[in-house]
Order: structure tokens, then sequence, then C-alpha cells
């Protein structure tokens, strides 16, 4: 079985609630979500998540803020987010965090009376210049720590988010993350680009989901989650039990006790 983890809670905004809860669970660790106001690195306290940590027997990851835009074509707000991650990197360090989660953003897209055009598909060689620069940037930051950033699939892959994830891949301190619910409410669509890189998998956002009701808790959808947990499991992916509610959460935890291998 792989190890197991939970989200960060927006019933349970205390930290150690949510470390409690991971320890009284069974769970390995807790991903701090970046999105909360209350996991911003500024309001983050290492002496205690070292504490906490040892305290509970757990360790952390991390999802870097979904508005993460690394190619915004404003300079000073690209420079923002490459700060973001760049002191994420030195987090982790300190608490031995072995992943961060991150999305590709679409960046924004005109509306014609035909199409929509995305300006990063319009600008693709800047672009892709940046993916290249922020690679960089972050295997320079990471250098031989074991911290892998993984890029998690939401919306569906574009074909210049394809582009993207080739050059991030070929640094080896980049991963995927497979969230299978995102992927089964697109109908499948990034699931063949997930498994061209199957062996760059490291990371898993576990959930069902039925019709387009996401993040339900394992068994109460329509996913064929034995077949993801058995990829999860040969690839040696840490599962995150991805439910937004203590209730779905709870319920998932029951659902892999009866299906552990």
């Amino acid at each position: 079985m792989p190890d197991l983890g939970m989200p960060t809670l927006i019933e349970i905004p205390e930290l150690e609630a949510c470390a409690k809860l991971c320890t009284q669970l069974g769970l390995q660790f807790v991903e701090l979500n970046m999105n909360m106001p209350q996991y911003q690195l500024d309001r983050l306290d290492n002496l205690s998540l070292a504490r906490m940590s040892e305290k509970y027997n757990i360790y952390f990851t991390i999802h870097l803020d979904e508005n993460l835009n690394i190619s915004d074509f404003n300079p000073y707000v690209a420079k923002a987010y490459l700060r973001t991650v760049l002191e994420a990197i030195e987090t982790a360090k300190q608490l031995h965090i072995p992943v961060l989660n991150m999305h590709l953003s679409p960046g924004v897209y005109f509306t014609l009376p035909d199409r929509k055009v995305f300006l990063f598909d319009e600008y693709k060689a800047q672009y892709l210049h940046s993916m290249e620069l922020f690679r960089d940037e972050c295997e320079k930051s990471i250098g031989e720590s074991n911290i892998k950033i993984c890029v998690e699939n939401s919306g569906g892959y574009t074909p210049f988010h394809i582009q993207a994830l080739d050059i991030l891949l070929e640094s080896e301190v980049f991963a995927l993350t497979f969230d299978i619910g995102h992927n089964y409410c697109i109908k499948g669509a990034d699931e063949p680009t997930i498994l061209k890189y199957k062996d760059r998998l490291r990371h898993f956002h576990f959930h069902d989901a039925a019709g387009k009701n996401d993040h339900l808790a394992l068994g109460e959808g329509e996913l064929e989650l034995k077949r993801y947990l058995y990829m999860a499991e040969h690839c040696g992916c840490r599962v995150v039990l991805e439910t937004k509610t203590v209730e779905g959460l709870k319920k998932s935890v029951e659902w892999m006790k009866k299906n552990k291998s």
C-alpha cells in the first residue's frame, strides 16, 4: 500500500487538528494547501511544523497556489510566483517535504467569433522559454535534495501544456501528479499524456466522481478505483485522499482498508 495522505480541510482550519486527524485515521501525511491564507509561506512556522511532524509521526507535502502562473507576461507578477516556488523549495528542504504539487495555468484567452485563442498559444515561443527558465531555476534551487515538483492535471492539458511538460520533465526534479477525478470529468482526455510519462508519476490525488460531481468519497462514484490504485502502487506514488469533507475522508479511508492489496 502506498503512503496515504489527506488535504487540509475547510472544516478544520487549525493545522494541528489536521495532523491529529491524520494520525487517528492511520494516514502518513498532510498536504498543505497554499490557496488558504493560513498556509502561506510567511505564516508557516517551520519549527512548529517540525515539532508537529515528530509529535504525530507524519510528514507534509505542499499544494502550491492554483493561481500560480510563472509564465505571466507581466514580469513583476511572474517574478512573484517564481519567488513563491523558490521559497517553498527552501521550506521543503528544511522540513524534509518530498513533494510540491502544482498546476499549469492556461493563462488568458480571447474569444473570437469562431474560436478561443489562448495567449500562451499565440505567443508560444515566449511561453515555452519561460518554462525553460522556470525549470532551470527550480533545478538549481533543489540541487541534491530529494524534492519533486509534481505537475497535476486539472481542466485538460492543452497542446502548449504538453509542450511545457516536455520541457519540465527534461529535469529529474519534475514529475507528475495524476488527479483521477479531474481526468474523469473531462472524459479521460488527460490520461494518454499521463501514461506517456508513466515512469515519471510520483503523486496521486485520489477521489471518486460521477457525472460532473467531483471529489466524492471513494466508492461513491463511477471511477475504476482499483485500477488506479494498482497504478499508484506499481509506480511507487504517494496518494492524497482528496475529498473536501471530514466525512468523505473517513469513508475513503474505510474504502482503502477494504481494498488494500
